[in-house]
């Protein structure tokens, strides 16, 4: 059986580069960096590579700017509530899109029982901020503008550069969500206007245990988590060195192979989709269709009749790795705050399935998910009491309305100019 993987926005697989240079550090290099010995310095400059990997990656003047953490949620955590509490003399509201990861949503919630406000600014259709209402959204006593560049569910690229100008012409602070485009996308703080950003490098084959979070010299942050005087004192506890100094080579190896490996899922992107559309009736891509809008290594579709649960089953017990629903939700069996934002049917939020492409995916692993969904389909909806009333005229496609009271082989025959059988 082949084995396809199209779970990449969860983790990707370890560079065997970056997996090399992680090595001497838990066997030779042992020494923690806050040691003043030799095998302390010897950490230490490891550490002072590896920012200078992350801020290159990222366009960010300084590699003073870089911290590592433990992940991409603490880097949320700390961006949203460190801000917070940094200047809640000046006020204590908070702006949002409607569409944020669940780590900053859940530190917005948290924030917000304190005594915090914060008003969440609507997406339309395809999920893309409107900016004239975030711009009323904006008071006197906001501290904190928070919007991702790419939407972890649907793909959406934000307008962020304009999103950094409205942020920049009210002297707010701007916190970039940056965990779906980092190692995709080309990032650069400062044109975006961002004053802080945030990434994970396990999502472009850098190692699991660390997380990336730029701080502009001027955003004023305090520290969510007490103790040691590590990463300036931003973020206690002793440095994860070997996933740091991985994270460094997967970024360095990410800058460099950018344009190429974009251009590559994006090839497959279209073909995926496009393959998906020929062979599969009711289905709908959710977001933005592949292009310039689009993560290219992003789809997200709904398949109606049928839901997600049992469509990744289906797709796991044929060697097809995808997800149901962000990796940090689904486990909740809930909709989609992203798919209830876009106002899409809450039938086809249930039927829904994100599959992420990577750098290692062939032609031939697109056409063998083609054909493989196809018959899970298939399969299912013979099975499904939804598609059976359908079919009987019960009920109507959202989809492709025909009208209730209608077979489905009476709107065929209608369609076509054929007699139904």
């Amino acid at each position: 059986m082949r084995t396809v993987y199209l779970d990449h926005q969860s983790a990707t697989p370890l560079l065997p580069e970056a997996f090399e240079a992680m090595r001497p550090y838990f066997t030779e290099y042992y020494g923690n960096a806050s040691s003043l010995h030799q095998h302390g310095l010897r950490v230490r400059e490891a550490l002072k590579k590896a920012r200078q990997q992350q801020a290159a990656l990222v366009g960010a003047e300084s590699d003073e700017e870089i911290f590592f953490t433990s992940d991409g949620t603490e880097s949320a955590n700390l961006a949203v509530k460190g801000v917070a509490y940094a200047n809640e003399r000046k006020g204590k509201h908070l702006v949002v899109s409607a569409t944020e990861h669940p780590s900053v949503m859940n530190s917005v919630e948290f924030l917000e029982k304190q005594g915090w406000t914060c008003t969440r600014v609507p997406v339309n259709a395809e999920g893309f901020i409107q900016l004239d209402a975030l711009r009323k959204a904006i008071t006197p006593q906001t501290v904190l503008v928070a919007v991702h560049h790419v939407n972890h569910d649907i793909g959406s690229i934000q307008p962020i550069h304009d999103v950094g100008a409205v942020c920049a012409a009210a002297g707010i602070p701007l916190y970039v969500d940056c965990e779906a485009s980092a190692g995709w996308l080309p990032i650069d703080v400062r044109a975006m206007g961002a004053s802080l950003v945030s990434f994970s490098p396990h999502r472009f084959y850098g190692p699991k245990g660390v997380g990336v979070l730029y701080r502009h010299r001027r955003a004023r942050l305090v520290s969510i988590l007490h103790g040691g005087v590590q990463e300036g004192g931003r973020r206690a506890g002793t440095e994860n060195i070997p996933a740091i100094v991985g994270a460094g080579v997967a970024a360095e190896v990410a800058a460099r192979e950018l344009s190429s490996r974009s251009a590559h899922v994006a090839r497959l992107q279209t073909r995926l989709w496009d393959g998906l559309l020929a062979k599969v009736p009711f289905i709908k891509l959710n977001g933005p269709l592949p292009g310039p809008g689009r993560a290219p290594n992003n789809i997200n579709i709904s398949t109606e009749f049928i839901e997600g649960e049992g469509q990744l089953l289906l797709c796991d017990l044929h060697g097809i790795a995808v997800a149901s629903g962000s990796s940090c939700v689904s486990k909740s069996l809930k909709i989609s705050h992203v798919l209830a934002a876009i106002g899409l049917d809450h039938a086809l939020a249930q039927g829904n399935l994100i599959l992420t492409l990577g750098k290692d995916n062939t032609e031939a692993d697109v056409d063998y998910v083609v054909e493989t969904f196809a018959k899970i389909v298939g399969k299912l909806r013979g099975m499904s009491p939804m598609w059976d009333e359908f079919e009987r005229g019960v009920i109507d496609s959202v989809i492709a309305p025909r009208g209730v009271g209608r077979s489905f082989s009476e709107h065929a025959a209608a369609v076509s100019g054929k007699p139904a059988h």
